[in-house]
């Protein structure tokens, strides 16, 4: 058990390390080429710190474990949500932007909605997994368009961040370094991860989705978290929804639209994905609706309700799968 434990430990730092070179250098790189802020935070950022469940799916779903790939992305998203921006609003009132109330609100509900339908049948196809990846082309055309009507602040806090870079010409090679290295780095510790959590789930007689839920998902989660919490404490709100939001709809769209298309057979779906892990993630974001939408802000109160809701969830998970 104890090397299960440790290759997790291993493959969860490395996903972590992996994950800020290539969300650092990739943002920089593309301040550098004049990408537009917004599009930066609700793509650039937002499918680099996606990349550790994208290595993660791929992984497991090569190796026949399409439960834990899905169970992943589940539970990551729930995490997200709950937990990471709930720790946000808890720690200080979070603001909701017009563009998150209008295009990634509706996007995070559609798609959710999408995956329990497709998953239904226990099964998620090639072809289904096409239609992921086909919405979230669509939906990154959508971003661009906002992209054009972004705010003057939005502006000024990727200025303040990357800016700089851009007339540094001499940090180019240093930062396509950091975007190869991080992929690199994210690739191995995926698969060292993928290789610690199937063996723990084995020694504990539980399920891969069981650990996709928890262990994985958490872990995988960790790049959004520091993300977040730090733009919270920065006061860079518009950076840490867009990301965290932006996130959770490429996770399902993209990462595990991908993560179908490289398996030949389709990715299996559990039966307790299918009845209660994708409908709670689905729940999750209609709950964030009238949330979102009664005041265009979450309080404190409804942020430290979002993190004992996932306390509660986690809860359940260990009791009733374990």
């Amino acid at each position: 058990m104890s090397l299960a434990i440790v290759w997790i430990c291993v493959g969860l730092t490395a996903l972590i390390a992996g994950a800020e070179l290539l969300v650092r250098g990739g943002a920089a790189l593309a301040a550098r080429l004049g990408i537009s802020p917004l599009l930066i935070g609700l793509t650039v950022v937002a499918l680099g710190t996606s990349t550790p469940e994208l290595a993660v799916g791929i992984d497991a779903a090569i190796q026949g474990n399409g439960s834990l790939a899905v169970g992943n992305i589940a539970g990551t998203n729930t995490v997200n949500i709950l937990l990471i921006l709930g720790l946000s609003a808890a720690l200080r009132p979070l603001a909701i932007q017009m563009q998150t109330l209008r295009l990634e609100l509706p996007v995070i509900v559609i798609a959710s909605a999408t995956l329990l339908a497709f998953a239904w049948d226990g099964v998620l196809s090639r072809l289904e997994g096409l239609l992921l990846v086909t919405m979230g082309a669509a939906f990154t055309l959508a971003v661009i368009r906002v992209a054009r009507r972004e705010s003057a602040k939005v502006k000024l806090e990727f200025a303040r961040e990357f800016g700089s870079r851009r007339l540094a010409n001499r940090q180019a090679i240093t930062e396509l370094l950091m975007l190869a290295i991080g992929l690199i780095v994210i690739v191995v510790g995926a698969d060292w991860l993928v290789d610690g959590a199937i063996a723990l789930a084995r020694l504990w007689k539980v399920s891969d989705a069981f650990i996709g839920l928890t262990i994985v998902a958490i872990g995988t989660s960790a790049p959004e978290l520091v993300t977040t919490i730090i733009s919270t404490f920065r006061g860079e709100r518009d950076i840490a929804i867009g990301n965290l939001i932006g996130s959770s709809v490429y996770n399902i769209l993209v990462i595990l639209g991908v993560t179908c298309l490289v398996s030949a057979n389709g990715v299996d779906v559990g039966r307790h994905l299918i009845r209660i892990d994708i409908p709670v993630m689905l729940g999750v974001a209609l709950l964030c609706i009238p949330v979102f939408v009664s005041r265009r802000e979450i309080s404190r109160v409804e942020g430290g309700l979002f993190v004992t809701a996932y306390a509660v969830y986690l809860s359940y998970l260990i009791i009733q799968r374990t």
